[in-house]
């Protein structure tokens, strides 16, 4: 049997076609995290940094994960970074000359990723890299028509080890020194370098771990200062010879008043409220401003559009650091893209025979092209062509994104504009109408024409009755007293407004020639 080979010539093991890989390894299904959050110290958060390096990513994956469960200013920044993802559409590109076939195929794997179930969880798991450097899905495959995933499974980066003799290399942990090779085409296996260096070291969190620790014990010192100095203190009174059951009487009573704001005391003892010293929230505050803007800078590039920053926060300002935020959304769709296209879609197309090398492969690509200014483009493009700027129309539906129509499909016209037979009759519309057959080369033709046409079906009644009258005479000077007669019964109300509208209209064009200097 001819061998599958993966993206990187090696050969797809046969049995990731039949159970998933992790099925057989039950103690990773048996764990639970720990949390190194509790007591977590900056010694302790550089040997846990160390024993990543080193191989083990246990600790560090627990500790990134607390991270995000506990501070809710990474939790939000960081959302809005992996879920801004899910707002992207996407497509199957087949390659560039692509051929009838090449065509059919990217059209194949398209509709069998959107028949994978929660597809939209599986970009948000892949996104996760973003944060640890790495994240791993494992897939279940199926034969129904083709070879196609049934699910696709986000497994916890804690099941996973590097490989001491090559960093950059991800292993499971099965108990053995090295931990299992992964099955080829058993896993979308997706590296993120959110900056450069060894796989241990590439996730975003070893940049939020310092300004968390930090904040931690500025907020700890903050809720032990209001708890200090929150309250006054509460000095009890108890006069000389009094007992120890007299002593533990007003004791209670002074922690009591605390909480209830009430209690009672003996006769002769006495409660007196003493102001705790002068002290600030301050300096605690700064400390934990500055942890949360640093996170905010790692994650997003910038702070104006997760919160105010003082006096410095401008609109202006804000839109630059949006526009920082999109490209660090352009650079993650960029690399899920490529990690997509090497462990999915190539594995299909070897799965299923078709033939696809890494170099014609379809790929999976994000659209994270914006729309321009419409109504700016509406303004500049007919300026442009009308001084001789040859603008490709495939151009302006690429900037405007605005798809080219396909064979007969109907398109939008601009309406035909058609006089209302019972229009009002105004100045404005006159004067409009002047003006715009003034600016008219053959203005005089078309009015003259304009006016024929109107004017036609009153003469041809006109020119009816008279001809039956013509018919109807017996001599020409019947003919004459008859025509005398009845020269006030012709309809002449239509003409008269049409005549009416006329005379306006050259007047208004001669005075609109006279101000322009015509």
């Amino acid at each position: 049997m001819v061998d599958i080979l993966d993206h990187r010539g090696n050969k797809i093991d046969k049995q990731a076609l039949e159970e998933p890989q992790t099925a057989k390894i039950a103690q990773l299904h048996q764990e639970f995290a720990n949390h190194p959050t509790r007591g977590l110290t900056p010694s302790r958060l550089a040997q846990i940094m160390e024993d990543a390096e080193r191989g083990d990513l246990t600790a560090q994956c627990d500790l990134f994960e607390d991270m995000e469960e506990k501070d809710g200013h990474i939790a939000a920044e960081l959302g809005k970074r992996k879920r801004a993802l899910l707002g992207l559409g996407w497509e199957i590109t087949p390659p560039r000359n692509a051929t009838a076939q090449e065509e059919r195929i990217a059209g194949l794997i398209k509709d069998i990723i959107l028949d994978i179930p929660d597809f939209d969880d599986v970009l948000l798991g892949m996104a996760d890299g973003i944060g640890y450097g790495y994240s791993c899905s494992e897939i279940e495959w199926t034969k129904r028509q083709y070879h196609q995933p049934a699910a696709i499974h986000h497994r916890p980066p804690r099941w996973f080890k590097i490989h001491q003799d090559h960093r950059n290399q991800l292993r499971l942990r099965d108990n053995s020194e090295q931990g299992a090779e992964l099955w080829k085409a058993g896993w979308i296996t997706h590296i993120h370098k959110a900056k450069s260096g060894d796989l241990a070291r590439a996730g975003l969190h070893r940049a939020l771990a310092w300004p968390f620790l930090f904040k931690n014990y500025s907020v700890r010192d903050l809720a032990e200062f209001l708890e200090i100095y929150g309250l006054p203190v509460r000095l009890g009174q108890y006069p000389r010879g009094a007992t120890n059951a007299e002593k533990n009487t007003l004791l209670r009573a002074v922690v009591n008043m605390g909480h209830a704001a009430a209690g009672i005391i003996p006769e002769g003892m006495m409660v007196e409220f003493k102001e705790a010293a002068k002290g600030g929230s301050d300096p605690y505050e700064a400390m934990i401003s500055w942890c949360e803007r640093t996170q905010s800078k790692a994650i997003l590039g910038g702070t104006l559009t997760s919160q105010a920053d003082g006096a410095s926060s401008t609109n202006a300002l804000g839109n630059v650091h949006n526009e920082v935020r999109k490209d660090l959304l352009v650079a993650d769709a960029r690399q899920i893209e490529g990690s997509l296209t090497r462990h999915l879609i190539f594995t299909l197309c070897q799965l299923n025979g078709w033939g696809a090398d890494s170099l014609r492969c379809p790929r999976f690509e994000f659209d994270t092209l914006e729309c321009e200014d419409l109504a700016l483009y509406a303004e500049a493009i007919p300026k442009l062509v009308d001084v001789g700027v040859q603008v490709p129309l495939s151009y302006v539906h690429d900037k405007l994104r605005i798809p080219e129509p396909e064979g007969n499909e109907p398109v939008l016209q601009r309406a035909a504009a058609a006089p209302a037979p019972d229009t009002v009759i105004t100045d404005s519309s006159l004067a409009a109408t002047a003006k715009q057959q003034t600016q008219d080369p053959t203005s005089t033709d078309s009015q003259a024409e304009q006016l024929a046409r109107q004017t036609a079906d009153n003469q041809n009644d006109w020119i009816a009755a008279l001809k039956a009258k013509v018919d109807n005479a017996g001599s020409l000077e019947t003919l004459r007293d008859d025509l005398l007669n009845s020269y006030g019964d012709l309809e002449s109300d239509k003409l008269t407004t049409i005549m009416t509208l006329a005379f306006a209209t050259a007047e208004l064009s001669g005075r609109f020639d006279v101000n322009e200097g015509g």
